[in-house]
């Protein structure tokens, strides 16, 4: 573990109506919490990271084939083995690329949920565990900022223009690592708009809330006694919301008042946490197949399986509070449950779809990720002519072939798994506790005549650049 604070197991939970709903939850957060501080991981990944180069590790895969940007594709089958290792590369890349927005995210919401469950007291493990979690999240979002910038500047030669990689906005004010102070930084409200906004949002939260009884945690409190409020990043977990911005904030004083919503917030990072396993594990797997036969195994091999190892702490803590913990709250109010689950019904639209250049990934191809692809076939590792990359583009993305269905296989797992998990979750509504917007997403046909459309805008798009 790394320690930042000084760590005690030795409280005892509250008292609650029902000590047998109470029990399962804190045995399991302190079990966690222990071994969580005597493991090592996150000094592994720190040492990696720090020593990692990637003329070191630019010779072998990384993982399996199969996690390759466009795998499956009829353009991966024509690849050369050295274009074949530069994709597999590059998919580790991109998809660490994406991972810091949720696990900066998770940062702040780990201050802003522990400091409700401070306020109720004896939750002493728990928000010590947050805390660690916190910390360990700073050297994982650090070691694969570094390594992601270092394999695209090597493979792709800085050759991409910055209007068509993919938006994560965040991950550009991730310069001050590893002090990270901007994680914990609150800005000023700017103007009228801002403040009408703010203002509208905090008395939503006060009427609903507050005059229930509810009572803001510390960290809430002393951003308002600063008249400031917090930068919550609007990628990640929260990419696919409607009014990012003012959906965000308001949620972050829901989650940041109500132990219920508190505990709530957990059913979304859990959701997070399994999409990033559903893709992570094979690199864990492929990690002990190489330890086994006593291969080399590359440096970022090691930071996926230290970080596979890591995340099973934080997903049994959130697999805890999401199944368990918020049972022995109050029962929820109606503005709880509609918030709760229209929070879980945003999310979905995470996994709404299949990606037909990416494995694993579950959003719907657009515009912008064909942009992408079409300044990556005439970067070097391919090197073709806008038209040859215009011509590949099409039967990557727009005909049917073995990477859909790849993605389409991971996306039923993935549809089981969390359907198992929230099966006896009382509160969620039938659509989120089957995950049905999630599953209207499994259709290959569907992806590819809406790839299709996106293709044809994005072939006319290029006459006005």
């Amino acid at each position: 573990m790394v320690k930042n604070t000084e760590l005690s197991c030795t409280i005892n939970p509250p008292s609650f109506k029902n000590e047998r709903l109470a029990q399962k939850p804190f045995k399991v957060m302190e079990n966690i919490f222990q071994n969580n501080t005597n493991s090592n991981y996150t000094e592994r990944i720190h040492e990696l990271e720090k020593n990692f180069v990637y003329s070191s590790n630019s010779d072998s895969y990384w993982s399996e084939p199969e996690q390759s940007i466009l795998y499956g594709t009829p353009l991966y089958e024509a690849a050369s083995s050295s274009q074949k290792i530069a994709l597999n590369h590059l998919y580790w890349a991109i998809q660490y690329s994406k991972v810091p927005a949720d696990e900066a995210t998770t940062i702040i919401f780990n201050q802003i949920t522990g400091s409700v469950f401070s306020n109720l007291g004896g939750f002493g493990t728990l928000c010590q565990e947050l805390e660690l979690e916190t910390s360990q999240e700073h050297y994982h979002i650090h070691a694969f900022q570094r390594i992601s910038r270092l394999t695209k500047k090597a493979l792709l030669c800085n050759k991409l223009k910055q209007s068509y990689l993919p938006k994560i906005k965040f991950n550009d004010r991730l310069k001050s690592l590893p002090n990270l102070n901007f994680l914990t930084e609150s800005l000023k409200i700017p103007d009228f708009l801002e403040r009408s906004s703010y203002s509208t949002l905090r008395f939503i939260n006060r009427f609903m809330l507050e005059s229930q009884g509810q009572k803001p945690g510390k960290y809430l409190q002393e951003l308002e006694n600063k008249n400031e409020f917090i930068q919550v990043p609007t990628d990640g977990i929260f990419s696919k919301f409607p009014f990012r911005r003012q959906t965000v904030q308001l949620l972050t004083f829901n989650f940041g008042t109500s132990p219920f919503l508190a505990s709530h917030y957990y059913a979304l990072r859990l959701i997070a946490n399994m999409m990033l396993k559903n893709w992570e594990y094979n690199y864990a797997k492929y990690f002990r197949t190489l330890e086994k036969n006593a291969e080399f195994i590359p440096a970022p091999t090691s930071v996926s399986y230290f970080h596979f190892l890591d995340e099973s702490f934080h997903t049994t803590i959130s697999k805890t509070i999401a199944q368990d913990l918020y049972k022995v709250f109050s029962k929820p109010t109606a503005y709880e449950l509609t918030i709760a689950n229209m929070t879980l019904y945003l999310m979905q639209l995470n996994l709404k779809g299949l990606s037909g250049a990416i494995p694993y990934r579950f959003i719907q191809d657009d515009l912008s990720f064909m942009g992408f692809f079409y300044q990556l076939l005439q970067t070097p590792i391919f090197d073709l002519s806008a038209s040859e990359a215009l011509y590949w583009l099409e039967k990557c993305f727009c005909q049917e072939h073995e990477g859909f269905h790849l993605t389409f296989n991971h996306h039923q797992r993935l549809l089981s798994n969390l359907c198992q998990t929230f099966v006896d979750v009382e509160y969620f509504w039938p659509i989120n506790r089957e995950m049905r917007l999630m599953a209207s997403g499994d259709n290959i046909g569907k992806s590819v005549q809406s790839n299709i459309k996106t293709f044809k805008r994005f072939s006319q798009s290029l006459a006005y650049l």
